[in-house]
């Protein structure tokens, strides 16, 4: 059972792409856009020949601890931003998954925020018009 709302979940949906942080070896983050697909629990992210990339190699390495954030603009004008962050752990699983049979990263989230998932206009005073939702999520 999914801990998101039918709302994050419809917002998770829309987006194509998000930003992945992992940590090196050596202490330093990473950043990386990536695609992702959602199972209604954790996010996965795969593509052509991850175990060549850092973020494979980092999680390779231990480092287990990942950031996500889905994000973009509803709006320009008005300026409407949105976004979904989570914190989690991130696994190496095999699965078959959008890019085929193969290694991908699992990603179980424990902490979400998300933010003016309505795109409403934002103009820096009208805080308490939009909403923001924390959640804890359970193993």
């Amino acid at each position: 059972m999914s801990s998101f709302t039918s709302a994050e979940v419809a917002y998770i949906s829309t987006q194509p792409l998000a930003r992945l942080a992992t940590v090196g070896p050596g202490g330093q983050p990473d950043v990386s856009p990536v695609v992702f697909e959602f199972d209604g629990t954790d996010f996965w992210i795969g593509g052509r020949d991850p175990e060549r990339t850092r973020k494979f190699r980092n999680v390779a390495a231990g480092n287990l601890k990942v950031s996500l954030v889905i994000d973009d603009l509803a709006s320009r004008s008005p300026w409407a931003p949105r976004f979904l962050r989570v914190y989690g752990l991130a696994q190496l699983q095999r699965r078959t998954g959008a890019f085929g049979a193969g290694q991908y990263l699992r990603i179980r989230p424990e902490m979400s925020w998300s933010w003016n998932l309505d795109g409403l206009p934002y103009s820096g005073t009208n805080n308490s018009d939009i909403g923001t939702r924390k959640t804890v999520h359970q193993p």
